[in-house]
């Protein structure tokens, strides 16, 4: 008699690919919304369609590969759709300017309420069990007595974390309002639409970046200060 066996297949584990996400997310969107956007080509309404498609079909697929819900992914999600929305439906630009900035926005805010809660954000996003060995940390704060300095630290570094997304907010909106001004569903709106997703990665997205990288960089010197450990003796390797 043979034994039959269930085996349960688990998801791929997920590896960052910055450059496939830039390039599918910003650049051929971008390309097509300024390029092709033409009645000559695919007019207005099938270059949003398209350019759309892009960020969206590669959102969910990696949603449904690897099968984990990422609260930040459903956003951009989210985002994308209601762009679409925005310029099929052919409403006020100024509506574009307040989705853009909505995002973030709503990504600050439940950071900064999550830090009175048990479940603060900061601990998903930044002061993460994957990355660093939390347990090992936490048992020689306590041993030392500085656990309630830690807290301190980690709640001001929540703030810092929920301004990074307010800054990411405001200058979503300003950005939107500078460059879309044409109304939705036209030529015009598509290439001012492909114009501020292209100027939105070095005028909002880079300095964000830094800015996490600083929280980063204080959240760290904040551990070292406190438990002695080096970066490699805390750093999960797995």
């Amino acid at each position: 008699m043979n034994d039959e066996t269930t085996t349960t297949q688990l998801p791929p584990a997920h590896k960052p690919r910055p450059m496939v996400d830039l390039l599918v997310s910003l650049l051929i969107p971008s390309v097509i919304l300024m390029k092709l956007s033409g009645p000559e080509h695919l007019g207005p309404s099938g270059a949003l369609v398209i350019a759309l498609a892009f960020p969206l079909g590669w959102g969910t697929f990696e949603l449904f590969k690897y099968r984990k819900f990422n609260f930040i992914a459903l956003l951009g999600l989210v985002s994308v759709l209601l762009t679409g929305g925005i310029g099929l439906l052919e409403l006020a630009p100024k509506w574009l300017a307040v989705k853009e900035a909505a995002i973030p926005a709503i990504i600050g805010i439940a950071i900064l309420v999550s830090a009175y809660t048990p479940y603060p954000l900061i601990r998903t996003l930044l002061y993460n069990p994957r990355v660093i060995n939390i347990e090992k940390i936490e048992m020689k704060l306590h041993e030392l007595g500085n656990r309630g300095i830690f807290e301190r630290r980690l709640q001001n570094a929540t703030y810092l974390l929920s301004s990074t997304f307010l800054f990411s907010a405001t200058m979503n909106y300003m950005l939107a309002i500078w460059i879309v001004t044409s109304p939705a569903g036209t030529t015009a709106f598509n290439e001012e639409l492909g114009q501020m997703t292209l100027l939105s990665y070095p005028m909002i997205a880079i300095p964000s970046t830094v800015m996490m990288m600083a929280i980063l960089f204080y959240l760290w010197r904040t551990i070292r200060m406190l438990t002695g450990f080096k970066l490699e003796e805390v750093i999960n390797t797995q």
